[in-house]
């Protein structure tokens, strides 16, 4: 069984790192259920293990969190739902590759859900959306944007950290940094796309479409 938990409130990332090693820990010892925590966090920046220096082009806007999973640089702030995933992928499969495909491809079922065509991008994790009403890039490529980030870390096949969709946050806080260390593409919202989704909107659209997208957890079976 999946818990989900919903925070109301602005969550401060040390705070939601200390819950989340905690819970991971306990679903490791079967002392907890697997849990999806939906929450926003104050405006700030993290720094994934492959964060590059130069690619935090305003370190003093706000602050910066040096954190464990995978990834470069990434801002979290209101209006964008963050989805911390704590599954057991000892019961789902050893497969980060196939973890991290899934994680894809719930995003992009839910944004489906709404008429957003999200893709995924060979060499680019995360999610994108081709914008046709934008200039192409100078070598006539269509411009993307990204409205989705994916960076997780696992502990003893565990996984924590997880997922964060742009529902409305302010955009031109990415401005300082270069996100996930991809430059020449920007970065959309679902409401910059024309989509007047809330955060309930798109909480009931994950839980519709988490089971279609995620691996099945093998269940425990007694001798």
């Amino acid at each position: 069984m999946v818990e989900w938990i919903t925070s109301q409130s602005h969550v401060p990332y040390a705070d939601a790192v200390a819950f989340m090693q905690a819970r991971v820990a306990a679903i490791s010892e079967n002392r907890a259920d697997e849990a999806i925590w939906l929450l926003e966090h104050p405006p700030l920046y993290t720094a994934g293990t492959s964060a590059r220096a130069a690619d935090l082009l305003w370190p003093d806007r706000f602050p910066v969190h040096e954190t464990g999973r995978g990834g470069q640089y990434t801002y979290h702030g209101p209006g964008q739902r963050v989805i911390y995933v704590m599954l057991d992928l000892n019961r789902r499969g050893r497969d980060v590759r196939r973890f991290v495909g899934a994680l894809e491809a719930w995003v992009i079922a839910t944004l489906a859900e709404f008429g957003v065509q999200g893709e995924r991008r060979a060499g680019r994790v995360g999610v994108w959306v081709t914008r046709p009403d934008k200039p192409p890039l100078p070598d006539g490529t269509p411009r993307e944007d990204k409205i989705a980030a994916i960076g997780v870390k696992l502990r003893k096949w565990v996984s924590f950290h997880g997922i964060s969709i742009n529902v409305e946050p302010e955009l031109a806080h990415f401005c300082g940094i270069v996100p996930c260390g991809i430059s020449g593409h920007g970065v959309t919202s679902l409401v910059d796309l024309g989509q007047p989704v809330t955060m309930a909107d798109l909480d009931a659209a994950l839980i519709a479409t988490f089971d279609r997208s995620m691996p099945a957890a093998a269940q425990c079976t007694s001798a």
